[in-house]
């Protein structure tokens, strides 16, 4: 350990030396609360543990050149950085452990997440941004692995679009694209494809993106030689390596027990990357894993004596202390006396944060016991009620779980009975429902007062010489009335730039916005999204776009882990409202006709799904969206592109709402749900029925997530008395959803005379030609001849048998 550790500013030693002990004794910290927290899961008081000890050196290196403005994307050991940077105390990280739900108690997710998931507060109470520049943050933390590495990288190319566009009110977010964003990942998940594809793309962009590998040897049990050619991802990823003609990577390798030298690279890789907007990858090696991987298991069985017994020795913790005594920066005595204050310390916290926990469960159970305690004296069943409220009152720290199943159990007990003990009862527990519930199922969708539903619809208005245009030119018009607007707003994907996507939709918008406003990408459906979701956070309103629904299933992983879950998670106090712009339904072949929406509306809860028939209506859901501030997928209909649509005069300005269904034909014989391109062909259908006596009521559901909040379907129900949902999913896919919101959300079924019924494509993916979309998905004949015989069940007479 020959490096000395660099200085930015001339300090005097004492200074110097109260530093290093600050450093210490965070480390120190950190490692007990790894040890005790530990403790607390085997003994029951924490289900599940996940902890950073082994990594606390490293992490205090990269928190001395972590700046305010700076984003975190990382893994779930990072706490002792997070201790570092002010983030993280010890009763938090207790409070974490055990899962308490006040977000002011427990701040990286109010319980939601376990512990080792860590995230700072974007938002203020209200939903809006709070001064990003003014602080340290962490994007908030998923378990799945690598799975924080899409969304590193448009934390990190936020800071070069705000260097380089101007226009953008960046007060709240940036100081000229000098913020750095910090990924940190196990060696073995640089396994996972989405590690290669964020580092290949960040190499791409040019982005202020330093990627740290904490390297212990293992994934869980299994060696590095199972994991990574060469047992070394620095290795071979030399080809990274930038050159003087060259652009790439900077590429470190530092022992994870040099303090000294991981503080100088630490601070040489940030002066690289926050002033040249250059890439570095830094490779901690020789880490340990003390504990093992996990409060699951130990790391005896998988790690052999000699290994065992390097880890005690290299010790970050051993180490940095065994270099401290050794340069004079304190004694041995010093340190014994100041470890066995933080010991105290952090027990306290623990029981600090322990007693917090428990404090208003055990006031919950009072007040159930008292209740139960008076039903038992009104009761008959007196002897029974007594018991559960003896079991109730006997446990010495009970959980929810425990005092809703006791008070429920006994209401069951006096079924039939009338008293205002019972009603007492029945309306506390209603009452806990209404407090409790929320602290575990609130912000799936945002709470602001930007909301969705808070945006007013707006018509699209016409001149009387208005023309009809092919509709791609309606959306070409109306997204360059948004990128005039909103100088935040930028869009990118395969082919959206130079070319202006595939559809030409975005035809001559690069050449007007420019490269970083209207840009092209690689074929990396995951990143793309996930360049999305940084921005987003970082107060950009990036469209990612995905060329098609079909190749939306390569980010589905991210969408549906990372950003469907961001509000739920930090219980609203991050948000990334990224707009996801893909086309899909009715083509030609397997893998670019395909219509997977069951799949993806059953994944991606916290994200809106908008399923428009036609670009005008496509294009006031991007109007709508731009003025809200949540996540959308916009499916725009593949085959409708040079369908002719009238082009409104109020381009930009026009809003489609969200969740509102349309009926675009009314009728009174049966009621036809469906939504995108299949809409035309029951139009077609539509008007075949018509001429043999059917009227059929024809109804666009315009948006999956949010579904008919209106329930305007059940009113065409009422109406009708029969219901056919019509899908070009797989049976059992989107229209299963459909029909289990109108059936049970809405109560239809009251009013329906015969079965409700589907009709969707066949179980496999569509087949390639014309004849292959025929005899795949629902036609024109299949609709009409579903529709027919359902009248035929309701009046042969009229209606006779077709086959």
């Amino acid at each position: 350990m020959q490096a000395k550790v660099e200085n930015t500013q001339d300090i005097s030693f004492d200074q110097f030396k109260e530093e290093i002990i600050q450093d210490y004794t965070t480390a120190v910290i950190s490692r007990e609360c790894s040890l005790l927290g530990r403790r607390e899961v085997l003994t029951g008081k924490a289900k599940f543990g996940i902890f950073g000890d082994g990594k606390e050196v490293p992490q205090l290196a990269l928190a001395k050149a972590f700046q305010n403005g700076d984003f975190r994307s990382g893994y779930y050991r990072d706490q002792t950085f997070m201790m570092a940077i002010g983030e993280l105390n010890i009763q938090q990280f207790f409070a974490g452990l055990y899962a308490h739900t006040d977000i002011e108690v427990e701040p990286m997710s109010a319980g939601r997440q376990m512990g080792g998931h860590f995230a700072t507060h974007s938002l203020d109470k209200n939903g809006d941004w709070k001064n990003l520049t003014q602080q340290k943050n962490s994007s908030a933390d998923i378990s799945p692995t690598a799975g924080q590495m899409p969304r590193l990288l448009g934390l990190a190319q936020a800071s070069k679009i705000y260097r380089n566009v101007t226009g953008i009110d960046a007060e709240k977010f940036s100081d000229n694209g000098n913020e750095i964003a910090w990924g940190t990942i196990g060696n073995a998940s640089t396994s996972e494809g989405l590690f290669f594809e964020t580092i290949n793309a960040a190499g791409v962009l040019q982005v202020p993106m330093v990627m740290s590998v904490w390297d212990d040897e293992y994934g869980i049990s299994v060696h590095a030689k199972y994991q990574t050619t060469k047992e070394n991802i620095s290795e071979i990823l030399k080809g990274f390596q930038r050159t003087e003609t060259e652009k790439g990577y900077e590429i470190f390798t530092v022992n994870g027990w040099d303090y000294p030298s991981l503080i100088a690279t630490y601070q040489k890789a940030s002066d690289i990357a926050r002033e040249e907007h250059v890439p570095v990858l830094i490779h901690v090696q020789q880490v340990t894993q003390p504990q093992g991987h996990s409060t699951s298991g130990s790391h005896e069985r998988y790690k052999d004596k000699e290994r065992l017994a390097w880890e005690v020795e290299y010790d970050c913790n051993a180490q940095m202390r065994k270099w401290m005594i050794e340069n004079g920066i304190e004694t041995e005595e010093v340190l014994i006396a100041l470890e066995k204050d933080i010991k105290k310390r952090v027990r306290d916290g623990k029981k600090a944060a322990w007693s917090a926990f428990v404090a208003p469960m055990k006031q919950e159970r009072t007040e159930a016991v008292n209740l139960l305690e008076n039903l038992a004296k009104s009761s008959p069943n007196k002897v029974f009620i007594n018991k559960l409220k003896e079991e109730l009152a006997a446990i010495v720290e009970p959980i929810r779980k425990e005092i809703a199943g006791f008070t429920r159990k006994g209401l069951r007990l006096v079924i039939g009975e009338s008293s205002a003990e019972k009603q007492a009862l029945s309306n506390w527990i209603k009452a806990y429902f209404e407090k409790i519930q929320p602290k575990y199922s609130s912000h799936l969708y945002s709470e602001s007062d930007k909301n969705v539903f808070n945006i007013e619809a707006n018509a699209p208005t016409y001149n009387d010489d208005s023309e009809e245009v092919d509709a791609r030119l309606i959306l070409r018009e109306n997204f360059d009335a948004l990128f005039s607007k909103y100088p935040e707003v930028l869009i990118f994907g395969e082919d959206a730039g130079k070319i202006g996507d595939v559809n030409q939709g975005l035809e001559g918008m690069q050449e007007k916005y420019g490269e970083l406003r209207v840009s092209d990408t690689g074929i990396r459906e995951a990143t793309i999204l996930g360049q999305g979701i940084g921005m987003a956070m970082r107060g950009l309103r990036p469209i990612a776009e995905i060329q098609y629904l079909d190749y939306l299933l390569y980010a589905l992983q991210i969408m549906s882990d990372d950003l469907a879950t961001l509000q739920y998670r930090t219980k609203g106090t991050q948000k990334a409202p990224v707009i996801i712009r893909t086309r899909g339904h009715r083509l030609e072949g397997i893998w670019h006709s395909g219509s997977p929406m069951g799949a993806i509306i059953n994944s991606i809860r916290g994200i809106h799904v908008l399923v428009p028939r036609n670009m005008t209506k496509a294009a006031g859901f991007y109007n709508t969206l731009l003025e809200s501030d949540e996540p959308a997928l916009v499916i725009e209909c593949l085959n409708g592109y040079r369908l002719k649509e009238q082009l409104p005069t109020n381009l930009g300005e026009f809003k489609t709402p969200l969740g509102v269904v349309e009926t675009i034909k009314e009728g009174t014989d049966m009621t036809i749900v469906s939504y995108g391109s299949t809409l035309r062909i029951i139009e077609q259908a539509a008007k075949e029925l018509q001429a043999v006596g059917i009227d059929i009521e024809i109804i666009d559901c315009q948006s999956l997530l949010p579904f008919d909040t209106n329930h305007d379907i059940l009113k065409s129900v009422a109406k009708t008395n029969r219901l056919l949902v019509i899908d070009e999913d797989v049976p059992g896919g989107a229209s299963a959803f459909i029909i289990q919101n109108i059936i049970d959300d809405q109560d239809a079924y009251q009013h329906l005379d015969s079965k409700p019924q589907t009709l969707t494509a066949k179980a496999h993916r569509p087949a390639y030609g014309t004849d292959g979309d025929y005899f795949s998905k629902p036609s024109a004949e299949d609709i009409f001849e579903k529709i027919y015989m359902m009248m035929h069940e309701v009046n042969p007479t009229d209606f006779p048998g077709i086959y």
